[in-house]
């Protein structure tokens, strides 16, 4: 018994003694009943759901689902103005748009939200179980979420605070970063994603990819001025990434009236598994599923209703309903159940195509299937029996009282924001008719971030700065041959032809901001072509103010104000 006794003491003390040589190991606590960074960044699972959670907030944050103040992407640019004319929506910069306004916060805290959350990805993978050859492809991925949040405030604030680091304690002593700190850091973190991603034709639809990183490459090469190396990136999307311009029709509709541009924005054709080849980043979108971002009820992305006109409220010149039940009808007619709060400017919906906005143009002289009647809906016609004076007939033979009080309730539209005779069953309150509920309004389909048009214009861009206006001209004709566009010849090429260009295949695609931002156009061409902001938008606006919030927090550092706030 006595030495029983003994060998207790002797293995408890050895216990004790070996506690006493691991106290912080001890001491350091591992939670086993709730997530928390140090239980949840082990497994490949692990990492699989934070990569997931980045991805679902790059489409959160570029959905346009914010509320009203937040379509800014497109907002008060030379592409769209608040048709509804309330400065809440950007009417004003000098109102909208101040240190203390929640646009430069939503942005600016949202982007920042992403890199910190990339940077735990990359911070905790040295201690996960993950191989090294697994690591890498994380890292990259994380990285190259990164390198896209940092692009966007960039180009929206100038330089920003580098963090690079997980967060692990509060801090309130960020400085600013130089632009072209901020630049080459994006540079650095897609070539890691260039280097270690697998192609676009490997990955999951809606999956980052070597092709997503090249072409952020040869953006902010671009950018800084270093031509060869935007070209030979750009290059590498364009021509070794398995991509291609659809030229045929395809997809859901392709058996329907309606050309190969048309059918780039049907349900069910932005992915490669429907054999788009030039998708390059989708947003992936599922309709009444967990996740999906979209219900019958609606969902995160309200291009249809913000864009489209609200042509379910039109009465007829004898003052009765003009519309099926008085609602909107899915057909290419009306555009979905539109409120019109970004209204397209004349210079999408006329200059860039060489039209007259005072002339009728319901057939457009154009060989551009971009103008298209199904591109571009430049007619409305009235569609309830009820009204047989005016039913069949068109809204600019025989305008409705209301238009012509209120110009917003209808104008010309382009047909990639709605999905006419594709909604979800759930949103039709009669099926046979088409006709919607008033919950509609989400488009209801997978959304672009890049598609290869955008590299190959970015290439042209790059060409042209470089001084080879011919191999410009050549990348420009690559997309307007597509849509069966008069070629433009190498002396025709200028920055504002590239951006017309952009406008004509990208608009509602691309973030406007953002492009115009990075090439210094921003305040010229919205006093040039933006009706409602031209005299309200002033020269420090090329930059959003760093939010005071974010200021006044920062007490122990120097978060210096972009000038003229």
């Amino acid at each position: 018994m006595k030495t029983n006794i003994l060998k207790a003491f002797f293995l408890a003390g050895t216990m004790l003694l070996n506690v006493g040589c691991n106290e912080e190991e001890f001491l350091n606590e591992v939670p086993l009943d709730f997530y928390s960074p140090e239980n949840s960044y082990i497994s490949e699972a692990n990492f699989n759901a934070a990569l997931t959670d980045l991805y679902a907030r790059v489409r959160d944050i570029q959905s346009i689902s914010g509320g009203a103040d937040f379509y800014s992407e497109v907002l008060a640019t030379d592409l769209a103005f608040n048709a509804r004319l309330e400065n809440g929506r950007i009417g004003n910069y000098n109102s909208a748009i101040t240190p203390q306004g929640s646009i430069p916060r939503y942005h600016w805290v949202n982007w920042y939200k992403v890199i910190s959350n990339a940077n735990t990805i990359i911070s905790r993978l040295p201690s996960s179980k993950l191989t090294e050859a697994k690591q890498k492809v994380v890292g990259a991925e994380a990285k190259l979420f990164r390198a896209w949040a940092y692009r966007h405030l960039v180009h929206l604030y100038g330089g920003v605070p580098l963090v690079l680091e997980e967060a692990t304690s509060p801090k309130s002593d960020f400085t600013r970063a130089s632009k072209e700190e901020v630049l080459n850091q994006i540079i650095l973190d897609a070539t890691d994603a260039a280097s270690n991603l697998p192609n676009v034709g490997a990955v999951t639809d809606g999956k980052v990819s070597k092709a997503v990183a090249n072409h952020l490459l040869a953006e902010t090469y671009v950018v800084l001025k270093q031509y060869d190396k935007a070209i030979a990136a750009a290059t590498e999307v364009i021509d070794n990434s398995s991509l291609s311009l659809m030229k045929e029709r395809f997809g859901s509709l392709r058996n329907s009236p309606g050309d190969v541009f048309y059918d780039l924005f049907r349900v069910g054709n932005q992915n490669r598994k429907a054999g788009n080849m030039e998708a390059i980043w989708v947003l992936q979108y599922e309709v009444d599923v967990i996740g999906g971002g979209l219900t019958s009820a609606g969902g995160l992305n309200q291009l249809e209703r913000v864009v489209s006109p609200a042509v379910f409220s039109i009465v007829d010149p004898d003052g009765k309903g003009a519309m099926i039940d008085n609602a909107s009808a899915s057909t290419l007619n009306s555009g979905g159940r539109g409120v019109s709060f970004v209204q397209p400017t004349d210079y999408f919906l006329y200059d860039v195509w060489g039209l007259d906005p005072k002339a009728d143009n319901r057939v457009v002289n154009s060989t551009d299937i971009r103008t298209s009647p199904f591109n571009i809906v430049r007619d409305f016609v009235y569609t309830n029996p009820a009204s047989p004076k005016y039913f069949g007939k068109s809204i600019i033979d025989f305008p409705a009282p209301n238009w012509k009080a209120q110009s917003w309730r209808w104008y010309p539209y382009p047909s990639k924001v709605t999905t006419p005779g594709q909604h979800p069953i759930g949103l039709y309150s009669d099926p046979v008719k088409l006709t919607l509920k008033t919950t509609a309004g989400a488009l209801y389909r997978d959304v672009y971030l890049i598609r290869l048009p955008e590299t190959i214009l970015l290439r042209a861009e790059a060409y042209f700065l470089k001084g080879e206006l011919t191999k410009a001209a050549e990348d420009i004709n690559m997309v307007r041959s597509r849509a069966k566009a008069e070629p433009v010849t190498p002396g025709e090429v200028s920055l504002d032809y590239i951006l017309d260009e952009r406008a004509r295949e990208l608009v509602f695609e691309e973030n406007r901001r953002l492009t115009l931002s990075r090439m210094g156009k921003l305040v010229e061409r919205v006093r040039k072509y933006n009706p409602l902001n031209k005299g309200n938008i002033n020269d420090y606006n090329a930059l959003f103010p760093i939010p005071f919030s974010e200021i006044e927090s920062n007490k122990d550092g120097n978060l210096e104000q972009n000038p003229g706030y």
